[in-house]
């Protein structure tokens, strides 16, 4: 495709009107159940649902021609930090960096994601030690941690994974704990990123839950 092609993909109003059922947010084209997901920078937070074809447009470059950028699909297991070492008061949080530097952790809650500015100085240290957190790439991924109800997972995902912890959370959250339907699924959840690291990611097979924008 032309410069002037990617132009006019990447610069024009995302679609909107629903054309068939589950969408692509960028050109209407029905979507497979597991699909890739695109930032819209001016939008923050805000992901949408895109179909394979639009999506190898900016995995081939054209993000860093307009306002999109493609959600990553790599998961990667890690052994540290330790809880101590991060200054979170929670068990369950995900830590995104923005581009312009500050990194901000978020706690899901029966009302969505709450957040803290993590310290500077204490992001640059563990940056050092684990070299892959130096990798993680600024708003569309994230470092996810569960020391919880006897889990110990710690993950470098794609941000549209944490959005649908943070709608499990908010969707299934019963009582003062959040019940132990939740987190037996919520230990599903984690199973599940085992099982997309083994297969390489959401392309590997069409299985998987669905995530909405705004999630």
């Amino acid at each position: 495709m032309t410069r002037g092609g990617l132009d006019r993909v990447i610069n024009r109003t995302v679609v909107r009107t629903r054309q068939a059922p589950e969408p692509c947010e960028l050109c209407g084209a029905p979507l497979r159940a597991a699909h890739d997901h695109i930032l819209e920078e001016h939008r923050e937070e805000q992901l949408l649902c895109a179909c394979r074809p639009c999506a190898l447009l900016f995995e081939r470059g054209a993000a860093s021609l307009g306002r999109f950028q493609l959600v990553p699909d790599r998961r990667v297991r890690l052994t540290g930090p330790p809880l101590a070492d991060l200054g979170v008061p929670v068990g369950l949080a995900f830590f995104v960096r923005k581009p312009d530097g500050p990194v901000v952790a978020h706690y899901p809650s029966p009302v969505g994601a709450t957040r803290w500015d993590l310290d500077a100085a204490t992001w640059a240290r563990l940056t050092t030690e684990y070299e892959q957190l130096s990798s993680m790439r600024p708003a569309v991924e994230a470092f996810l941690v569960a020391v919880v109800r006897g889990m110990d997972e710690r993950w470098l995902v794609p941000i549209d994974d944490c959005h649908r912890l943070v709608a499990l959370v908010r969707g299934e959250w019963k009582g003062m704990s959040g019940g132990q339907q939740l987190w037996t699924r919520i230990a599903r959840f984690f199973a599940e990123l085992s099982a997309r690291e083994e297969k390489g990611g959401r392309h590997g097979s069409d299985q998987g839950g669905q995530t909405r924008r705004g999630a």
